[in-house]
């Protein structure tokens, strides 16, 4: 206590702090309230960080054409939507707000979304899944399958987060994205700068106003200033995003990375229960992608949008420039080539699976090393059909066609021109080229 006096004083023109003695033990504690120094220390950092997140907005949306801030409604987001407010960015349309809806968000997601419309006095700019009109469940179920997410975690977020995300930031010209990671979130964010280059559409600016925040901070700020928040958080979510791989913490749910007893929230402002469940390093994202495994078995923690190659969006069709791979459009076109007699190899594709980009060169190859016309058919715009016709779950999907138009899936993950060359000569009854 005398110590910190001393060093104040110090800094104070004109005062001398008096002299140390060897006697510490008499200064007196007496008078020091450890509980209100603490909250002054808190609010002075609050008051800091605050002022630190408003440069780097300010920077953001005066330095840059384009701010586009996708809010995804998490607790930071709103701290970020308030203090745009606060700037005055939101009603001057220096910063333009968008959002993804995957179609499998809380129930409570988009609702909220109109309540901070309404008191911010701004209009979102939706991007969703390809194809599909704005809240179309039924729709994205008949294009995509209600099971995508099962089928193929990676093409589901490909489908329904990373490919909208990015045609949102190219549709909306933008030159500096804002979003809301912190340091705090875990060790995939722990070296995060207010600023960096983004993986996003060609290396576009990135703004993290909130940085160097932690989720306590994050709170504190929305309680200080009653920013609205989202309904999941009185339910026990610190976080949400999509509902079907979201779970509350702690949760004895089967799924939990960490199984727990009790209940914890953020409700009228104020913490029930103990709030270091939520509060603790790396928990605030904790609940989320539970029961989710990426290709290589890790278990998965980004959906894709902030990691290097998300900003390998669909922008053009695949075999675009192949001479040599048809296109069949409607499936009368295919139905032709199985009544024409002969031998062929079809695939079946959708041209924003990382997958079917990956085989884009070796099965350009494949008409001319086997002797036989290969084909491709955009799967992904008529998913009933090709799953009841094309042997079609999951994209790519490779099919022979036997001169008696049988229909045979390729099975192996194995795509190169020699693996096909080896399956057709498995099931052909003419002679492939060597």
């Amino acid at each position: 206590m005398f110590l910190i006096a001393a060093a104040a004083l110090s800094y104070a023109p004109g005062l001398t702090p008096p002299a140390v003695s060897s006697r510490v033990s008499a200064v007196s504690m007496k008078g020091f309230d450890q509980e209100q120094f603490i909250q002054q220390s808190k609010d002075m950092r609050l008051k800091h960080l605050e002022e630190q997140a408003m440069f780097a907005l300010k920077t953001s949306c005066e330095n840059f054409n384009k701010a586009v801030f996708p809010n995804a409604m998490i607790a930071g987001d709103v701290v970020i939507t308030d203090l745009l407010s606060r700037l005055g960015y939101l009603e001057n349309g220096k910063c333009t707000i968008m959002c993804v809806d995957t179609f499998h968000l809380f129930p409570e997601t988009m609702p909220f979304l109109a309540t901070l419309e309404k008191k911010y006095k701004f209009k979102a700019v939706i991007f969703g899944p390809e194809g599909v009109p704005a809240g179309d469940k039924a729709a994205f179920d008949k294009k995509y399958g209600e099971n995508l997410w099962r089928e193929d975690i990676e093409q589901y977020d490909k489908v329904c987060k990373v490919e909208p995300f990015g045609r949102g930031l190219k549709t909306l010209g933008t030159d500096c994205m804002i979003n809301g990671r912190t340091r705090w979130q875990g060790f995939e964010r722990a070296w995060i700068d207010q600023f960096e280059n983004a993986p996003v559409n060609g290396g576009l600016a990135k703004c993290n106003p909130l940085a160097y925040w932690t989720l306590e901070d994050v709170f504190d700020y929305i309680a200080k200033y009653k920013v609205p928040y989202h309904p999941s958080h009185e339910n026990g979510y610190p976080s949400h995003g999509d509902l079907k791989d979201t779970i509350p913490v702690p949760s004895m749910d089967e799924r939990a990375k960490k199984q727990e007893e009790g209940f914890t929230a953020f409700k009228d402002y104020k913490w029930v229960g103990d709030k270091t469940k939520w509060l603790d390093y790396a928990t605030e994202r904790v609940g989320r992608f539970v029961g989710l495994k990426n290709k290589d078995g890790s278990t998965k923690t980004e959906c894709g949008i902030h990691v290097a190659g998300a900003e390998k969006t669909f922008d053009r069709d695949l075999w675009d420039k192949a001479d040599n791979v048809k296109n069949l459009m409607t499936p009368d076109e295919v139905a032709k080539v199985r009544a024409a007699g002969e031998e062929a190899m079809l695939v079946v594709y959708a041209p924003w699976c990382k997958f079917c980009m990956a085989m884009e060169s070796e099965y350009s190859k494949l008409s001319a090393a086997s002797g036989i016309p290969t084909y491709k058919f955009r799967g992904d715009e008529q998913r009933a059909y090709v799953e009841e016709n094309l042997n079609t779950k999951s994209f790519p999907t490779v099919n022979f066609i036997s001169a008696d138009g049988t229909v045979t899936k390729y099975e192996s993950e194995k795509r190169s021109v020699e693996d096909f060359k080896a399956f057709i000569k498995s099931k052909s009854k003419s002679k492939v080229s060597a």
